[in-house]
């Protein structure tokens, strides 16, 4: 498929964005999958083409808080591996279930997570203040299932990765938001590792699209290191909510 160079560059302009949104909270995939599909992309080319621009501009996000000694780096490496694996799964299994009944629960609990967020009083101190009982199973389970849902589904991973660092791990907004980064581009690379097999990649859209989530990541990563958690919640709170009405009306009035 062919796209012509205006409509490239309508799309660098969104994927700029989305890269600006998904580095401070997540989310990002609410702006890139819905202008993908109107473009006229195939569905398999729309996930395949968003999941090698995000996963280069997410690079550049990890790449970034990495710098500022923000990302928990104890946890990076046991949370990169399983949330990879648990997006190929995610995305194999997607073949064999239903997408509706994964959604429709989602509906119901994310409301729930956002309030735990909003109103609890977890902090995030010095480096290595982590909860030691059940760290390590914490974060291969948070890591593998939300990875797997990033591959079978895909809309706000980022921000549950956050949300649940942030509840789970009591991280302060920030911290979480760095650290997130490495687990979503885990998911991103093992989702886009599958699309990438299946050839239903386009690359003359997906390179210049990553060259402008790059610039929305920098320019997001900056924001959010030098305003601090404040407009971290407000961009999370932004972003679940509208991942949660675009899940109403997909599974309950579409």
């Amino acid at each position: 498929m062919e796209l012509s160079a205006g409509l490239i560059l309508l799309l660098c302009f969104f994927f700029l964005v989305a890269g600006f949104v998904d580095s401070i909270a997540g989310g990002g995939g609410l702006i890139t999958t819905p202008v993908l599909l109107l473009c006229g992309i195939p569905p398999h080319a729309v996930l395949g083409t968003n999941k090698c621009a995000t996963t280069i501009g997410t690079l550049s996000a990890v790449w970034a808080y990495a710098r500022s000694h923000l990302i928990v780096m104890r946890i990076a490496p046991a949370g990169f591996a399983s949330a990879f694996f648990g997006a190929m799964a995610g995305s194999g299994l997607a073949m064999l279930l239903d997408s509706a009944v994964l959604g429709r629960a989602i509906v119901f609990l994310l409301p729930v997570g956002m309030a735990i967020s909003l109103f609890s009083g977890h902090s995030f101190g010095r480096d290595g203040e982590l909860p030691q009982k059940g760290l390590w199973t914490k974060v291969i389970l948070m890591g593998f299932v939300i990875g797997m849902y990033d591959g079978f589904f895909g809309p706000g991973t980022g921000s549950f990765f956050i949300l649940a660092q942030h509840i789970l791990l009591r991280m302060d907004l920030v911290r979480a938001s760095a650290t997130a980064k490495i687990f979503n581009l885990a998911s991103n690379a093992g989702g886009f590792a599958v699309f990438a097999t299946g050839g239903v990649v386009l690359y003359a859209a997906a390179i210049p699209c990553a060259v402008a989530n790059i610039i929305g990541n920098q320019l997001g990563t900056r924001l959010a290191i030098r305003v601090g958690p404040r407009i971290v919640r407000i961009f999370l709170y932004i972003s679940l909510s509208l991942l949660l009405c675009t899940l109403i009306y997909r599974f309950f009035i579409a």
